[in-house]
């Protein structure tokens, strides 16, 4: 991507958010990465100065960096003034947009980026948003040769990307996948700050624009190849990770048949989540159980979510594994009638999800969409990972940044 004429290879919006804090430690880690071989250009922005210097600071001491804060960019904008969002756009080449819910605060990022010519990731979980963007903004970011991609982060990368792995390290055709994510946590515990619980809440409480939306845009279903993969139960039992399971309600990837779960243990976690899905469902449909809802986090989320997030304990004894279970037909097999003759099983692995992983994975599509120019989509739009990056390095750059893919076993049936 032509870099030369913006100030700004990378702009950061957001970047004294919770999250936006952790992925401009990772913009600082990769402008000083052995591997490059370049200067990397870069700028913070957001509405106070005071507080994107401290998140500068705070950074510089947590990696030893005592210049950082010289070596960076501030920009002054404000999601409330487009003029200020334009110039912001205007000495970007890529913007990562870090700030939450993307209902409230993500399409004004995404209109000036398009207006701008500039390419903008962000790390969005929201169905509605990203699917309203696609319509809004599709032709308009291919006539300016920009790319616009949503949900850069956890899970959807190592979900997306998880899938093409399987796909390509399978010796034949690849016809459905079923994913299981697995949460590790240290002797404290999980927690996940309350912006991720925010988004959840009004994405519940305005599910019928979702499908209104999914109404007017008659999309195809995906052809499907050999049988119909069979859904499982609310709650099924996984023998090959020897745990429960409950549907995951993330990433859609839509090169194959896919179902993901996410592993919950034993019985009495079981019991604990369904308890906290149904005040969840319940609260979720009333204004004034949402409000309630968005209130007390930690009490309607039995501990998971807090208006503080995670500590540094917390997150430094976290991390995750998503194993895929995919099944397929060895080449030259017929796909008509005979039931498939391949499995596979391959893993992604990496540390602390919410923040860490997603840093490391926004941080990343950012750079590859700066220097695998050539294996993106020919021309510009808005896309999903999966549909941007699946003939680039990223999963490469993702390898080398701690986020592993591997097989595990592959064999014919």
């Amino acid at each position: 991507m032509a870099t030369q004429q913006r100030p700004f290879h990378l702009v950061v919006f957001g970047a004294s958010g919770f999250t936006g804090q952790f992925v401009t430690e990772e913009v600082a880690r990769e402008q000083v990465s052995p591997e490059r071989n370049s200067h990397l250009p870069w700028a913070v922005a957001g509405r106070s100065r005071e507080k994107l210097q401290r998140v500068l600071e705070r950074a510089a001491m947590k990696l030893g960096r005592p210049t950082l804060s010289s070596e960076v960019g501030i920009i002054i904008c404000d999601i409330t003034n487009p003029a200020s969002l334009d110039e912001m756009a205007k000495q970007a080449t890529v913007v990562l947009s870090c700030v939450g819910p993307y209902r409230f605060y993500g399409e004004p990022v995404v209109k000036a980026c398009v207006e701008n010519g500039t390419s903008c990731i962000d790390i969005c979980g929201e169905p509605q948003f990203l699917e309203l963007m696609y319509w809004k903004y599709h032709e308009k970011a291919a006539e300016k040769g920009v790319y616009i991609i949503g949900s850069s982060g956890f899970d959807s990368i190592p979900a997306d990307l998880g899938v093409i792995y399987t796909k390509n390290k399978m010796n034949g055709t690849l016809t459905a996948v079923e994913s299981f994510l697995t949460i590790h946590s240290g002797p404290e515990g999980l927690c996940v700050h309350d912006g991720t619980w925010k988004s959840a809440v009004y994405g519940f409480g305005d599910q019928s624009s979702l499908k209104k939306l999914r109404n007017e845009a008659n999309l195809k279903p995906v052809p499907i190849v050999g049988p119909k993969l069979k859904r499982r139960w609310p709650i099924s039992y996984c023998r090959e990770l020897n745990s429960y399971s409950i549907p995951f309600l993330g990433a859609d990837v839509s090169v194959v048949q896919y179902a993901a779960y996410l592993t919950v243990g034993g019985i009495t976690s079981v019991i604990k989540l369904m308890f906290a899905g149904l005040f969840f469902l319940f609260f979720v449909r009333f204004s004034i159980g949402r409000q309630l809802l968005i209130k007390f986090p930690w009490l309607f989320s039995f501990g998971y979510f807090s208006k503080q997030g995670p500590t540094q304990r917390q997150i430094d004894a976290s991390s995750f594994t998503m194993t895929f279970f995919g099944q397929g037909y060895s080449q030259g097999f017929g796909t008509d009638k005979s039931k498939p003759n391949i499995r596979i099983c391959t893993q992604v692995k990496g540390p602390e999800a919410g923040y860490v992983a997603t840093s490391i994975a926004m941080v990343q599509a950012a750079m590859t969409l700066l220097n695998d120019a050539s294996d993106l989509p020919k021309v510009g739009g808005v896309f999903t990972p999966a549909a941007a990056f699946s003939r680039t390095k990223l999963i490469d750059r993702l390898t080398q940044r701690g986020i592993e893919f591997s097989v595990i076993s592959s064999s014919e049936v």
